[in-house]
C-alpha cells in the first residue's frame, strides 16, 4: 500500500538524513525521523488523508 513514488521517497530519505545530521539531539533531529521513516516505508499518512498519490503503480 504505497503512495510515494521513487523520486519522492529519495527526497524524503535525503531530507530525513540531513535533518538528523544537523542536530541529532535537537528537535530537528527528531523531526528528521518522520520523512526518513515515510521514505523508507513508501507510505505517507498525510498523502492518504489529502488523496495524493505519487506512486506510479
Amino acid at each position: 500500500m504505497r503512495n510515494e513514488g521513487t523520486i519522492d521517497r529519495v527526497l524524503r530519505v535525503g531530507l530525513g538524513v540531513a535533518l538528523i545530521f544537523v542536530g541529532p539531539q535537537t528537535p530537528w533531529g527528531w523531526l528528521g525521523l518522520v520523512p526518513l521513516f515515510t521514505g523508507l516505508v513508501g507510505f505517507c499518512p498525510l498523502y492518504r488523508l489529502v488523496g495524493v498519490n505519487t506512486c506510479k503503480l
